[in-house]
């Protein structure tokens, strides 16, 4: 058997359980506040909120993956670090994270809200069946067009409100777990 397909040595079976429980606690957070703002019934919000955090972890954990081997020796060696022993061994390393926590913040944001949009679009019904429409006028198009954009501002809002909410529930987590 070749090296490289070896299992490692230490396995971080911490970090590992430890997103296990933050996907358990995001899920149903934000599955609360799409039932709540967006009127789904339990069953779809619940579906909704399952389907999105575990398609932004897996896309996280890809770009965490491509990236991690072009970091800097010192920042790889503060990241296992973390991982394994829940310390850093430099100061300026919380400036770093602090940073890279809001970036991480805006991205599965941004990531929640356009695989929201998809599934939802992809599970429409109007999507499904495209039927052949006689033409609409001007102002049809038009009240049509303003209730698109007021779906779509309610929908990046409620992806902002539960992405927070289940955000400032894990970082309460990490409070006590640093403690």
């Amino acid at each position: 058997m070749p090296e490289s397909w070896m299992l490692p040595r230490i396995f971080p079976i911490g970090g590992i359980l430890f997103h296990f429980l933050f996907v358990l606690i995001a899920i149903p957070i934000e599955a609360y506040v799409l039932n709540n703002r967006l009127r789904f019934d339990k069953k779809t919000s619940i579906f909704y909120a399952i389907s999105i955090n575990l398609f932004s972890s897996v896309i996280g954990w890809l770009i965490f993956f491509v990236s991690e081997p072009m970091l800097p020796i010192q920042m790889k060696s503060e990241l296992i670090n973390y991982m394994l022993f829940n310390n850093f061994k430099s100061a300026n390393t919380q400036t770093i994270v602090i940073l890279t926590a809001c970036i991480i913040f805006f991205a599965t944001f941004l990531m929640k809200f356009l695989i929201l949009r998809v599934l939802l679009l992809s599970l429409s019904e109007k999507f499904a069946k495209k039927q052949e429409e006689p033409q609409t006028s001007q102002r049809r198009r038009w009240r049509n067009f303003s209730s698109a954009k007021l779906q779509n501002t309610n929908l990046v809002i409620t992806t902002l409100i539960a992405n927070s909410l289940s955000y400032s529930a894990i970082t309460i987590i990490l409070f006590f777990r640093s403690k």
